[in-house]
């Protein structure tokens, strides 16, 4: 089943499901909550970043601005080979480093000389940005781009009103001239011996806004996703999707443990995007090689598992291509992504709860939380666990010889999080033993267990002050890639 028709059928089973319930209404949301666009994007879990340009020619990674065009020649540039790596990696939106700190621009500007069409790479007609859109469009994949507000090459850096009108212009060639484009990136990196420069964020913004309704804008202080706080791929234990915006200024250090956990009474959602290379770098090096498996399965529990969106590098190579080693990794990450998340250890189970609104046949049953279906979820009533918390139990079928059924060692808990984020503290419980705790939930919460484990009852406790928890899903697997297996 195609994820439209998945959607229209979980669409129709939340419709029904509704109908016989003799229309018992929805809880009210819990402010603030997700844009459609902000959902999409964090139903995307994992998505790609391509650092390429001035730097991969240079072996460096913050370049100086003052390399020569002619430096940048790939051999064999491919992008259509780069979508190769994102579908190995299956992901739906790539990101391209469209100009870095350098200042050397992947398209060929008319603001400026420095870039590819200054260059002798297909004598000066080429552009990166082009090959990039139009190969990931006809892979099906969405195109982000990255526009790094420190230049240093530019001479009207430094100059407020000069480099902010240049910099608006850049980004009106780059969002009206490649199409869609889903997610635009502003960093917030300078170097401490950089320029004073005022940053016109907020006419950014705007602009960004009105040249393409739909986009996601990340930056530190979003205003559609912010950074984690760190280049490692790691969220906090308790991870928030709300922030104060107005606590948060764009590239001022000090920041980064209120972006790693957000705040539970913030105003703005804005939730985190943890970006990591495959490889040391973020751009290419020879010398460098692609991160273990067992390393990225420990980002991805780290990150999508904390209530996040994986941005994960894969840089190409000074030829223009991403190397076979590095598409290999990607492909055996995906592979064992797959294999524990693929089967279901909870299937087949029955579910009940604290209390459910409506009751058994309200349309927000204990059940819903096994149906594979975002847009159902368990709501137990508002008087539910006011003193003591909510629960939700699986009891799971047991095998022929009356055994609990098959080992498992992960557990998956999904908040329903379009009505807003409200799980502050949980326990998983075994057979009444204790085996994980946690604070926030989130889109997604994964606990990976010491040891497997195969008992007949899951049950997981829930506080949750900020309003009563929704839960869309709850899933066992087994990890056989985890310690002790």
């Amino acid at each position: 089943m195609t994820g439209s028709a998945l959607l229209r059928w979980c669409l129709a089973v939340a419709v029904a499901s509704l109908a016989e319930a003799a229309r018992v209404a929805p809880p009210l949301p819990v402010l603030p909550i997700p844009t459609a666009a902000q959902l999409r994007w964090q139903r995307r879990e994992v998505i790609m970043f391509f650092h390429f340009g001035m730097n991969t020619f240079t072996d460096s990674e913050w370049g100086t601005g003052r390399e020569g065009p002619a430096t940048f020649r790939p051999a064999a540039l491919n992008a259509s080979q780069w979508m190769d790596a994102a579908a190995a990696a299956g992901v739906s939106l790539a990101i391209l480093v469209a100009k870095h700190h350098d200042g050397f621009c992947l398209w060929p500007s008319a603001y400026t000389e420095h870039s590819v069409s200054a260059s002798p790479w297909r004598g000066g007609r080429g552009d990166v940005v082009r090959d990039f859109t139009d190969a990931a469009r006809a892979r099906g994949v969405d195109a982000g781009l990255y526009l790094s507000p420190w230049d240093r090459h530019d001479e009207r850096y430094g100059r407020e009103v000069a480099y902010n009108e240049y910099y608006l212009a850049q980004l009106h060639e780059l969002l009206t001239g490649y199409g869609s484009v889903s997610e635009i990136w502003f960093d917030g990196a300078k170097g401490k011996n950089a320029k004073n420069m005022t940053y016109h964020f907020q006419e950014w913004f705007q602009t960004v806004r009105q040249l393409q309704s739909s986009i996601n804008i990340f930056s530190d202080a979003g205003p559609d996703v912010r950074w984690v706080g760190d280049e490692k791929g790691l969220a906090g234990t308790t991870c928030w999707s709300t922030v104060n915006r107005s606590m948060i200024t764009i590239g001022q250090a000090g920041i980064e443990n209120y972006l790693n956990s957000g705040d539970p009474r913030g105003m703005d959602w804005v939730p985190p995007e943890c970006d990591v290379s495959i490889r040391p770098g973020w751009f290419w090096h020879k010398n460098e090689t692609a991160k273990k498996v067992s390393q990225l399965l420990d980002i991805y529990y780290n990150s999508v598992g904390r209530n996040c969106v994986l941005l994960l590098n894969a840089p190409p190579n000074s030829t223009g291509l991403v190397d076979d080693a590095d598409i290999a990794r990607l492909r055996e990450f995906r592979a064992a992504v797959t294999t524990i998340f693929s089967t279901d250890l909870a299937a087949g189970s029955t579910a009940k709860a604290s209390s459910e609104r409506g009751g058994r046949h309200g349309g927000f049953a204990a059940a819903n939380v096994l149906d594979g279906c975002d847009e159902t979820y368990w709501a137990p009533t508002a008087e539910d666990g006011q003193k003591n918390g909510y629960w939700i139990e699986l009891r799971r079928p047991a095998t022929a010889d009356g055994v609990a059924g098959p080992p498992f060692n992960v557990v998956r808990i999904q908040e329903h999080v379009a009505m807003g984020q409200r799980v502050e503290r949980h326990v998983v419980y075994v057979d009444g033993a204790a085996v994980a705790n946690g604070t926030t939930v989130g889109h997604k919460r994964l606990h990976r267990l010491s040891v497997p484990v195969s008992g007949r009852t899951v049950r997981i406790w829930f506080a949750a002050r900020r309003g009563t928890p929704l839960v869309s899903a709850v899933g066992l697997h087994l990890d056989p890639f985890a310690a002790g297996m």
